[in-house]
């Protein structure tokens, strides 16, 4: 796995095979189709482009594509904004060559953990890096999910925390959704982050030792979520209902700060209040 012409040619002949030639107006033709969705010569007609052009792009033989072509695939293959994005991300030429080695793991400032304390009253907060790697939390945090301290810095990440340690499927009730949700977003960490080694060996390893992993990456789902609503099963609190945002760090580029909140006066809110009283004498 990496970039470049396995992730192309697997992307877009999913989202080929994701849509209905039918719905989208195109005839039948003489010759029966022998695969689902849409052909070759039909996405370049839709797209704009030379057939040969298309079939360049799909096998990864395409040095540069403008941005007015990566536009008009989107168009054509109906992508949603994130796999649009990701599109663009895999299409962009790569520097070769440079120093190799692991890249390093990001540090989180003084400033964010700073942050993250402040909120450590009723707010259960954490600092993603890329390949969803956590790199910073509250205390409360650790008493919402999972002790972070405890865990060896390199298995500190989201995605090998879901698929791998069956703990999680314990404190996610709707487990599924979130793997669902966690798959299509280290799918844009790797759009994002192409040449990441970090992102790369995340998903080298899921993609070895998790079969409900698997299934999913070969989907070819693109989505980044950066809010919505969790729900978390709590051994003390029972289940709570949390609604979580992820803000961007401009100056920290990678990171993100992910937040949960409850709705003021529910049981979820009295919840977090109990829980952060224990994280404080913790």
């Amino acid at each position: 796995m990496g970039h470049g012409e396995p992730e192309i040619k697997s992307f877009l002949k999913a989202r080929r095979a994701a849509l209905d030639p039918a719905e989208l107006g195109l005839p039948e033709g003489v010759v029966r189709r022998r695969v689902r969705g849409l052909r070759r010569e039909e996405v370049a007609q839709l797209a704009g482009i030379s057939v040969d052009y298309y079939t360049r792009i799909e096998q990864g033989r395409a040095p540069a594509i403008s941005d007015s072509v990566v536009d008009g695939l989107a168009r054509a293959l109906r992508l949603t904004p994130s796999e649009h994005t990701y599109l663009r991300n895999i299409t962009l030429p790569r520097q070769r060559g440079g120093a190799a080695g692991p890249d390093p793991r990001p540090r989180v400032r003084p400033e964010i953990q700073q942050l993250l304390n402040a909120m450590d009253g009723n707010v259960p907060a954490y600092v993603y890096g890329p390949a969803m790697d956590i790199l910073a939390w509250n205390r409360l945090g650790t008493r919402l999910c999972i002790d972070y301290p405890a865990i060896p810095e390199e298995r500190r990440n989201g995605p090998l925390l879901v698929f791998l340690d069956p703990r999680l499927k314990e404190i996610h009730p709707n487990w599924a959704e979130v793997a669902d949700d966690t798959v299509a977003g280290l799918r844009a960490e790797v759009g994002r982050h192409p040449g990441n080694s970090r992102v790369c060996r995340v998903t080298h390893e899921l993609l070895e030792r998790s079969e409900e992993f698997r299934r999913r990456w070969e989907a070819q789902e693109v989505q980044e979520r950066t809010r919505g609503v969790k729900r978390f099963r709590h051994p003390e609190m029972g289940e709570l209902v949390l609604r979580f945002e992820a803000f961007v760090l401009p100056a920290d580029p990678g990171q993100m700060l992910c937040t949960y909140t409850a709705d003021e006066g529910s049981a979820t809110a009295e919840a977090l209040k109990v829980l952060a009283g224990a994280a404080a004498v913790a």
